[in-house]
């Protein structure tokens, strides 16, 4: 028996390249951990951790850029529809330029918001609002990044999203370096270099996206006539995924908040941590992606043979995954952490928390496959369902923070990924037994 099938294979060729440029999305991360983390005082990292969850908090709330663009994209392509592929780069394009001037226009009064809600130490906040006054005057190049990266994962063209991370993270690390290290620039060398990178990422994700047009014979002037149409449709999907990730990121932030409380020390030992269970997320969403792609282009297509096949390798090729991640995070957990501070208190709290990198692993790596499933369906109503469910668990097992600390922040995140991967999968088995998952002819458009 072959240690791969042809279904392995499939997913495998389109997931590799996702998870290799995925991974630098987290090295970024790494390398922001690493270098704020050698400073002389935890309240940078602790700042860049706050910093950078606001950023998430509100940058992530427009996932649905990125989200809603693969879906729709891959079922044009599945459906050989070339008006149907210009119209989902359009529309969110405009969409996302719009949000990210917003943003920019309004930064400061947001900030004071954000920074008034997470309370804490003074001095932690104050190396916040250094970081987020440079970091969000990147907001429209960071939203328009993701629709480009969801038009060309939906379009199943691999090559050029390792091309648009890879190249855009690597030159924020090589910034991240030079700011902070040889300039001393701090934490605003840290959020400088990351606004720099999104635009340059930008420009390459432009040219990237005109040379796909090209080969798909997508012209000019239909890209001018794809703004107009089924926009009530755009707009439906992406109210219910933005719902979604605003609970979401509620419950990320919550991490965040809730640490803050419990003292500068844990605020900055959950960044150092977190680090590792983003990176691992990001390598697992390699499959997602790939299942999103796939799911999508079944959408439109009305294949439903290849779309089992696919899930399955799925399921099989990320769990092996997963279970790598745990295993090296049990045995070489803290010899990551002290690569990544030289705090003696850090690395001694993170030895007390290192076990919950590795159960969230394999908890979570199930929720990440069906979220790609359900996107590439661009089922936006069932997936915002599913997440209320799974803030309802998270927001129960706070409860337990005054008899357990900082373990009860991590329970509740298991609890949290383990409620989205449960719900979406009584949804996705009942369409299965119930032959809904596919939609009637005429309501694809």
């Amino acid at each position: 028996m072959a240690l791969l099938t042809s279904a392995d294979k499939a997913l495998w060729r389109l997931a590799l390249p996702m998870i290799f440029s995925n991974i630098t999305v987290p090295l970024l991360g790494l390398v922001d951990t690493a270098v704020i983390g050698h400073l002389d005082s935890p309240i940078y990292l602790g700042g860049v951790a706050i910093g950078a969850t606001a950023t998430s908090f509100l940058f992530m709330l427009l996932l649905f850029l990125r989200m809603s663009t693969t879906g729709l994209t891959a079922q044009a392509y599945g459906a050989k529809d070339p008006l149907r592929l210009a119209r989902a780069l359009v529309q969110p394009l405009i969409l996302a330029f719009g949000a990210g001037a917003l943003i920019v226009l309004l930064r400061t009064p947001l900030i004071d918001f954000a920074l008034h809600i997470v309370g804490g130490s003074d001095a932690v906040l104050e190396q916040a609002r250094r970081f987020l006054e440079i970091r969000w005057l990147s907001a429209p190049a960071s939203l328009a990044n993701l629709v480009l990266l969801g038009w060309l994962l939906g379009v199943q063209y691999a090559r050029a999203p390792v091309i648009l991370l890879v190249v855009g993270n690597l030159l924020n690390i090589m910034l991240d370096l030079w700011l902070v290290m040889g300039l001393h620039m701090n934490v605003r060398g840290a959020a400088l270099a990351t606004a720099i990178a999104e635009y340059g990422t930008l420009l390459i994700g432009l040219g990237m996206v005109w040379r796909v047009l090209a080969m798909r014979g997508i012209t000019l002037d239909l890209l001018k006539s794809a703004w107009r149409g089924n926009i009530r449709k755009l707009l439906a999907l992406n109210r219910d995924i933005m719902l979604r990730s605003l609970l979401l990121q509620l419950c990320f932030g919550a991490l965040t908040v809730f640490g803050a409380r419990l003292g500068p020390e844990i605020v900055a030992v959950n960044a150092v941590l977190m680090t590792l269970l983003t990176f691992t997320a990001y390598a697992l969403d390699g499959f997602a992606y790939a299942v999103e792609a796939h799911s999508g282009q079944a959408y439109g297509a009305r294949e439903s043979g290849q779309l089992r096949e696919v899930w399955r390798a799925a399921c099989r090729q990320a769990g092996l995954v997963a279970l790598a991640f745990a295993l090296v995070y049990a045995c070489f957990g803290g010899h990551i952490v002290a690569l990544l501070t030289s705090l003696p208190a850090l690395r001694e709290l993170a030895d007390r928390y290192i076990l919950w990198q590795v159960v969230l692993p394999v908890v979570g790596v199930w929720c990440y496959l069906l979220d790609g499933m359900f996107i590439g369906a661009t089922r936006g109503a069932e997936m915002r369902n599913s997440m209320a469910v799974a803030a309802a668990g998270f927001g129960l097992t706070l409860l337990t923070l005054p008899y357990l600390g900082n373990h009860g922040l991590w329970l509740a995140l298991a609890v949290f990924l383990s409620l989205r991967g449960l719900s979406l999968a009584v949804i996705w088995h009942r369409h299965w037994r119930n032959n809904t998952w596919f939609p009637a002819p005429h309501d694809i458009s």
